[in-house]
């Protein structure tokens, strides 16, 4: 009989319990029903707003994904408010985690800020020439932790972004046009003025050289075998590199041909 009284006075509590609790959590599966669908709808917004926009593609997934994960924390920290638990102790307990995974992440939580502020500030952009960190190649790809560069010979470097938001970039398509400078070596025994009407001749031929600002040759430097000459001309990005192998390939056949002399080491071996 009293096994029977104390299994009713469990089964009074439990009821009570339920009942208790249950407009808590009826209200709880409302508000994560409600919003999980005022989410989506903020989602689709925020998507239809960056299709009007002429952002970056990166930066519009970044922006998209955020703005989502904190819809959904916020909707989590209401969901349990609403079945009872203290938001003190929820906040208290959220900020120990934060604060384990701040110190266990230190590293990616840099490269992170590093991607945040290279979307945001845009310094290069995919397809830019740049050269960082000591690597020279195309802008391949920018995630929030990394940017991956295509390298002359089609390898893939892949850079923290960290260390690269907070480092020297030259970025090389930064502008429209751009400035070669070649300097060639002659004799000192070669006629100055003939070396420079040729190399601004060679200019004037090329189709990729640019006529403003005009190409300029001085004199750079009389070294001890050669005068040293310096060509200065500007070009398009697009065909910068196409300018300069011709320029390169002709100042050594013309010269040649108008009997320049290029100087190079030569060692003078005497025979006993």
């Amino acid at each position: 009989m009293e096994e029977l009284m104390d299994y009713q006075e469990h089964l009074d509590n439990a009821i009570n319990w339920i009942w208790k609790v249950l407009p808590n959590l009826i209200w709880a599966v409302v508000l994560l029903i409600a919003g999980t669908y005022i989410i989506r709808f903020i989602n689709r917004m925020v998507r239809k707003f960056f299709e009007k926009k002429d952002y970056d593609l990166t930066l519009e997934t970044f922006l998209q994904s955020f703005i989502g994960i904190a819809l959904k924390i916020i909707l989590f920290i209401l969901v349990i408010t609403q079945l009872g638990v203290e938001t003190t102790s929820l906040v208290a307990m959220l900020g120990a985690a934060g604060l384990a995974i701040g110190l266990a992440l230190q590293g990616s939580l840099a490269n992170f800020a590093g991607g945040v502020l290279i979307l945001l500030f845009k310094p290069f952009k995919v397809g830019d020439f740049i050269s960082a960190q000591g690597v020279d190649g195309t802008v391949k790809e920018i995630t929030i932790f990394t940017t991956k560069l295509n390298t002359f010979g089609n390898q893939v470097a892949i850079i923290p972004n960290g260390q690269l938001s907070n480092n020297n970039i030259i970025n090389y398509n930064a502008e429209n046009t751009r400035r070669d400078k070649i300097d060639i070596g002659i004799g000192y025994g070669s006629n100055i003025k003939k070396a420079k009407d040729i190399m601004l001749q060679i200019c004037a031929e090329s189709e990729h050289i640019l006529a403003e600002p005009a190409p300029e040759v001085y004199v750079g430097e009389l070294a001890d075998s050669s005068v040293n000459l310096t060509l200065r001309f500007w070009a398009n990005n697009d065909v910068f590199w196409p300018a300069h192998f011709f320029v390169m390939e002709e100042i050594k056949t013309r010269f040649d041909a108008q009997k320049i002399e290029i100087p190079f080491p030569q060692r003078v071996v005497h025979q006993a």
